[in-house]
């Protein structure tokens, strides 16, 4: 028994001291604090840096020498004056083909939307936790409140079992029936006590706040199932399988430019004896791509495969999300089926067969043992409501938020 009071009281103490947050304002700060959103914000940052360099040409070289230093007959291995003896500094310049660096250029171009678009499937995914978290506990906090509401109620009932044992009004053997019910109920806190502290510990982890509580009500989100099935096609992950595909068409683009000749220019000065003079030379190398079939041919090969692979991840995405969102709509249907019948139907009946018991027992016709059955049963339906409307909170709340547009 002390167990679980411990740990109520521990929840309980922690609750007073958290600073309540609406839903906007964890959210708000969700979006603010979140690491995982400040590293893609820091990913777009990188791409867009490195695109400033991106098609540039490569660095100068500068290049010392000596020229034509003999090595043998009479005056080998020594300085004279040698006409063609000569110390050379030059600069030599690597100009790669204009098709090479254009698909740089646009590699990083491409590099920088798929940074934006996994920071807005980030950006999503940490919203859509937030709220689920908030709501979580939320409604981890209001089943609490209702189960100790409905224990303190049934004091009265349970602590009066045992008079009616003694008075002979009752079996000794119902009184154990009694306690199995308590117990029953006190494992039924025991897991929403559970429930609430990890629902808190989601809230901490996306908010950054380490006394987060919530605040107010919950938004409602209205499922609009065409609504969801048309925007679709414009979720982030299809944004970002789309920014990958790009990336890969860029990688072929710069595999086919490999195959385009590059070409790089240098100049010299030469300095010789001075009875001689000094000397300038220029030259132009070109590279010669002549062996395609073994070099540049299976890097376009694998690049196009790369390309065709990216595609067919794409389509694989949009099934995937595609099947996601039906199978999430029919849990949702089911699951506002289910609180509706336990709103309307459920409750109800539980509510009425206290009634009766109640009544029963105030006219002699009933035992104690009944009445707490009834009301058992009662807490156990309000239990059962609130458990299957934050059902369908949640799964609303994760339909809006993955599959529609950004909103609250």
């Amino acid at each position: 028994m002390r167990l679980p009071i411990a740990l109520a009281s521990l929840l309980v103490a922690s609750g007073a001291q958290a600073a309540p947050l609406t839903y906007a304002a964890a959210l708000d700060a969700a979006q603010r604090t979140s690491p995982s959103l400040q590293a893609r914000a820091l990913q777009i940052e990188s791409a867009r840096t490195a695109a400033r360099a991106a098609g540039a040409l490569p660095d100068p070289k500068i290049a010392f020498g000596l020229d034509n230093f003999p090595v043998s007959g009479p005056p080998a291995g020594r300085f004279n004056k040698e006409s063609m003896t000569m110390a050379r500094v030059g600069i030599m310049q690597d100009m790669p083909n204009g098709a090479k660096r254009a698909a740089e250029r646009t590699r990083a171009q491409t590099d920088i939307q798929a940074a934006g678009a996994a920071a807005q499937v980030g950006a999503r995914d940490v919203r859509t936790a937030t709220a689920l978290a908030w709501i979580n506990l939320y409604y981890a906090e209001r089943r609490l409140s209702a189960i100790d509401e409905l224990a303190k109620s049934l004091d009265p009932l349970w602590n009066s079992a045992p008079s009616t044992v003694a008075s002979g009004a009752a079996r000794p053997a119902q009184s154990l029936e009694v306690e199995q019910m308590r117990a029953d109920l006190q494992d039924r806190r025991s897991e929403i006590l559970a429930a609430v502290g990890r629902a808190r510990a989601d809230l901490v982890r996306w908010t950054g706040d380490p006394q987060a509580d919530v605040a107010g009500s919950p938004p409602r989100f209205e499922v609009d199932a065409t609504a969801l099935r048309a925007g679709l096609t414009g979720h982030p992950r299809l944004a970002e399988r789309a920014a990958m595909t790009a990336q890969a068409q860029a990688e072929v683009r710069f595999a086919r430019a490999q195959k385009r000749p590059d070409w790089s220019w240098e100049l010299a000065y030469q300095r010789r004896d001075p009875m001689f003079g000094d000397m300038i030379s220029a030259g132009v190398t070109v590279t010669l791509p002549l062996f395609a079939a073994r070099r540049q041919d299976p890097i376009i090969a694998a690049k196009l495969a790369a390309a065709a692979e990216s595609r067919a991840e794409a389509e694989a995405t949009r099934r995937e999300l595609a099947a996601q969102l039906e199978a999430g709509l029919a849990d949702y249907l089911m699951r506002h089926d289910q609180w509706s019948r336990a709103k309307d139907v459920l409750l109800p009946l539980a509510k009425r067969r206290a009634d009766l018991e109640t009544a029963s027992y105030g006219a002699g016709r009933g035992g104690l043992t009944d009445v707490l059955q009834a009301f058992t049963a009662l807490a156990n339906a309000q239990l059962t409501l609130l458990d299957r409307e934050a059902a369908v909170a949640a799964d609303a709340a994760t339909l809006v938020l993955t599959y529609a547009s950004d909103r609250p």
